[in-house]
């Protein structure tokens, strides 16, 4: 286990090594009864949590705030930077460093990628990143993993395909990285126009992993040991017409599920809008609404990591 937690922040996953991922999903597996309430754990009171958040979030903000007041803290911040001093024009640097000087660690979630690595240069309080732009979702990535090595005991080798808009996708491009790590067979399910960055494939490529793009869900399911969905954006394509077309390929229902995998897993960070349907919800299959309870252990685990260290 953890002794002393030597990261300040948690901007990138790619800042974090394999091992220190493993540890930190233990100790979120020690979360798990405080996180529903058996069991109690004050060892943050006192402590107070910011949540800064520059664009909408319920699942996120949420679990942090659940996880800090779990913990024993309190929150304060706000979720629509309408009704900060941003709306007159204030920087976020200016805004980091006010707020630091009110609270114990931040949360920050932003729409410009980059954001939390410049927050991170002005707060002497950790920052939490919750999300930048195109950019990195740490947390994310690690109740994700923390969902796979629930239900499938371990990580490594599992092969995993993540369908969806893969190019503008900030929780992928966090998974991906991470997932290789591990080393995941990917198989990448998008649109041309929505395929998995450039850059991401070259980080894979010199990592050695096997993986391949593919345009259609039902050529690779029966393969997959986890099935990662995330939502196609409507705003991204030119007409009604083109999104609709790709949106029903990206679409699984239960009829498509007969010859899968029996310990086939589906994963979605959510909000799902109908490229998962309802009908998946009662199949044995479904882990979603689990991977979303499995955020507030991992970011207790990170709350507890990044204000006092953790000892088992």
């Amino acid at each position: 286990m953890v002794s002393k937690f030597d990261k300040k922040h948690v901007v990138s996953i790619k800042d974090f090594t394999r091992e220190e991922i493993n540890e930190i999903l233990d100790i979120a597996k020690d979360m798990k009864e405080i996180a529903i309430g058996n069991k109690i754990d004050n060892s943050l009171n006192g402590k107070i949590l910011g949540t800064l958040f520059f664009e909408p979030s319920t699942r996120t903000r949420l679990s942090f705030e659940s996880a800090m007041k779990r913990l024993g803290g309190t929150c304060i911040g706000f979720a629509r930077p309408g009704t900060s001093s941003v709306k007159k024009g204030e920087t976020l640097a200016d805004t980091i460093q006010v707020i630091a000087s009110y609270v114990d660690i931040i949360v920050l979630r932003h729409p410009q990628e980059g954001a939390a690595r410049l927050a991170a240069k002005f707060s002497e309080k950790p920052i939490l990143n919750a999300g930048d732009g195109a950019g990195q979702h740490p947390t994310q990535t690690l109740l994700d993993l923390f969902t796979i090595k629930e239900e499938k005991g371990e990580i490594k080798n599992k092969k995993i395909g993540i369908a969806g808009d893969l190019k503008y996708g900030r929780t992928v491009h966090s998974l991906t990285h991470a997932l290789s790590m591990y080393e995941c067979d990917l198989t990448f399910i998008a649109p041309n126009a929505l395929q998995i960055p450039d850059e991401i494939i070259k980080d894979i490529d010199r990592l050695g992993i096997n993986y391949k793009k593919v345009e259609n869900i039902k050529d690779v399911l029966s393969e997959l040991d986890v099935l990662y969905m995330t939502r196609i954006q409507r705003e991204r394509f030119p007409s009604e017409d083109e999104y609709l077309e790709v949106a029903e390929t990206y679409n699984v229902k239960k009829n498509m599920l007969d010859n899968v995998n029996e310990n086939l897993i589906i994963m979605h960070p959510l909000p799902r809008v109908d490229e998962i349907s309802a009908d998946v919800d009662e199949t044995k299959h479904a882990r979603y609404f689990q991977q979303a309870a499995n955020g507030v252990p991992i970011r207790m685990a990170l709350l507890k990591l990044l204000t006092e260290g953790y000892d088992e």
